[in-house]
């Protein structure tokens, strides 16, 4: 019995002891949850804050402010602008004006010569391309032009859009102009000899004889330029390509003039886009690289041809494009310029203001 009384307390102490470890652990795990959900809480409650930090600086950013002019979006450092350039449609003297200004405006240049001078690029390249454009920073804010149908960033993942320009000539003068271009070359490159040189056969006889360089179908250019790489674009008269042209030109383009109005394109893209076109309808007018070339010899054909290319289905679409486009650029000439006394234009001041902003 002595025995058995002296280990009844070191049991009663050991049951104890154990029974506090158990609550202690117990206590500590739930601490722990209730300092991890504290943690969680915390994260979410800073992020919340950063949110709307973040809302606030974008908004103080973007929101104009009644007692200062809004900043111009074309202040940006990220401006990519693509010319996607027809040719022989003055697309030459364009771009040497913006070879002209990019350094003093601060932006690059790139050309974009694909193998063999094919308007269509591959799904692969096009890609390269799209993500070239967009991720090259060090070549930001960017200028790109190339003899390339329209590319829709957007198809590729791409967040960022560019701001596409273009012009088109009347189809005709276009196709008559290219013809003996091939033949006799222009005044920007006297010396070089062009691929026809030896052929001197006049468009009306190569009419005649169903010719290659004078078929309607080589017509077919500037629609399919604007409605991209679907195969129906390059189907010659597609109704289809017609209207998908039409749809870009609006939905996708900044800006389409044409080659008849050059320098009023010239002077709404100076007034649209200054931080990079700034000085262009100076240098237009002035410059010696930006002026039109012209095709040393050229002969208009005679009426019989005329009357043989307005029955032809492609010079049909070919034609109501450049009309849709001609129509489109005068409404925006009308909205952006104003004729001096003397003919020249001029773009208008800013035509709009803030009032009623609320809270003050």
């Amino acid at each position: 019995m002595t025995r058995v009384t002296h280990w009844l307390p070191l049991r009663a102490m050991v049951h104890s002891k154990l029974v506090l470890l158990v609550a202690f652990i117990i206590i500590f795990a739930v601490v722990e949850i209730q300092v991890r959900n504290l943690q969680a809480t915390l994260e979410q409650l800073d992020e919340s804050l950063h949110s709307i930090h973040s809302r606030k600086l974008r908004d103080s950013d973007t929101s104009p402010d009644p007692d200062q002019p809004p900043r111009n979006h074309d202040d940006s450092q990220d401006l990519l602008v693509i010319y996607n350039r027809v040719p022989k449609t003055g697309s030459t003297s364009f771009v040497g004006i913006a070879y002209d200004l990019c350094k003093e405006n601060g932006f690059n240049v790139l050309h974009i010569n694909t193998t063999g001078n094919n308007h269509i690029m591959s799904v692969q390249d096009q890609m390269r391309w799209v993500w070239n454009a967009t991720h090259w920073e060090s070549r930001l804010p960017a200028f790109y032009h190339g003899h390339v149908a329209f590319i829709d960033f957007a198809a590729f993942g791409s967040v960022q859009k560019p701001m596409y320009i273009n012009i088109i000539r009347r189809p005709l003068d276009r196709l008559v102009s290219y013809y003996f271009f091939l033949r006799y070359g222009d005044d920007f490159r006297t010396r070089l000899l062009r691929h026809r040189n030896t052929n001197k056969e006049t468009f009306d006889e190569c009419v005649k004889r169903s010719g290659y360089d004078c078929h309607p179908d080589r017509l077919w250019i500037q629609v399919p330029f604007f409605c991209g790489h679907a195969e129906e674009c390059w189907n010659p008269g597609s109704r289809w390509a017609l209207e998908q042209a039409k749809y870009n030109m609006i939905s996708k383009y900044l800006l389409v003039g044409v080659t008849e109005e050059l320098e009023e394109f010239v002077a709404i893209l100076e007034a649209t886009l200054p931080s990079m076109f700034k000085g262009a309808s100076n240098l237009y007018k002035t410059g010696k690289k930006s002026h039109l070339r012209r095709t040393t010899k050229k002969e208009w054909p005679s009426e019989e041809t005329l009357e043989f290319f307005h029955n032809n289905p492609v010079w049909q679409a070919e034609e109501e494009f450049y009309n849709f486009v001609l129509e489109n650029f005068h409404a925006v000439k009308q909205h952006s310029l104003t004729a001096g006394d003397a003919g020249q234009v001029t773009a208008l001041d800013q035509q709009f203001i803030y009032q009623k902003v609320r809270p003050r």
